[in-house]
């Protein structure tokens, strides 16, 4: 078993100049600046997993990982895999299209199993894998892969970030313990921001 803290959105402890609290009020509302500008124009709200997906490409700039994660070549990309039935419709490569963090440009790739995975930075396990979950998780678990899923139990489970719609909105729960095991540094300013999960004794 295991419970959340939640700490505020706007929280005046949150960290870093005006560029980072920037990038953090985007990540937690979900509303890049691309797609206001394009709600303004068509006057529609971005869509559940253009949100997630955009929060997806925000993480990379808030984790880090071990320099042995990577291909000696300084512009590798992050791979992004996907296994199950993927509901992001296209939204997750055009997310992350054409953009780059520290250099590293962006692959997404869809798996048919967990051996597979291990050659991932990020993991979104989808719903259609809740019965294999526990598999998958343990087939990552000391690697440095970032877990995300939107599935209940993720984080219980050994995920490290699963989203939540919560009043409209996306949220997000951490399982810092399990991005520890993972080699992953997850900043401060990410963890405030999300519900953090912690195992009790």
């Amino acid at each position: 078993m295991g419970n959340t803290t939640h700490s505020s959105v706007m929280s005046r402890n949150v960290k870093g100049g005006p560029h980072v609290r920037l990038w953090l009020w985007v990540l937690v509302t979900a509303v890049p600046v691309v797609a206001l500008l394009r709600s303004a124009a068509q006057e529609t709200a971005p869509s559940e997993y253009q949100v997630k997906a955009a929060c997806i490409y925000n993480f990379t700039k808030f984790i880090g990982w071990p320099p042995e994660a990577f291909p000696p070549e300084r512009s590798s990309p992050f791979v992004i895999g996907v296994i199950g039935d993927d509901p992001f419709n296209g939204e997750l490569q055009r997310a992350v299209q054409n953009k780059d963090v520290g250099g590293r440009g962006f692959v997404v790739r869809h798996l048919r199993n967990a051996g597979e995975a291990k050659a991932c930075h990020i993991l979104f396990v989808c719903r259609s894998e809740r019965k294999s979950m526990a598999d998958i998780l343990a087939a990552v678990a000391t690697l440095p892969v970032l877990t995300v899923s939107e599935s209940d139990r993720f984080v219980q489970l050994g995920g490290i970030i699963n989203f939540l719609v919560e009043q409209n909105k996306v949220r997000f729960e951490i399982n810092a313990e399990a991005a520890k095991k993972a080699g992953l540094k997850i900043s401060s300013n990410l963890l405030n921001l999300g519900r953090r999960y912690e195992r009790n004794p």
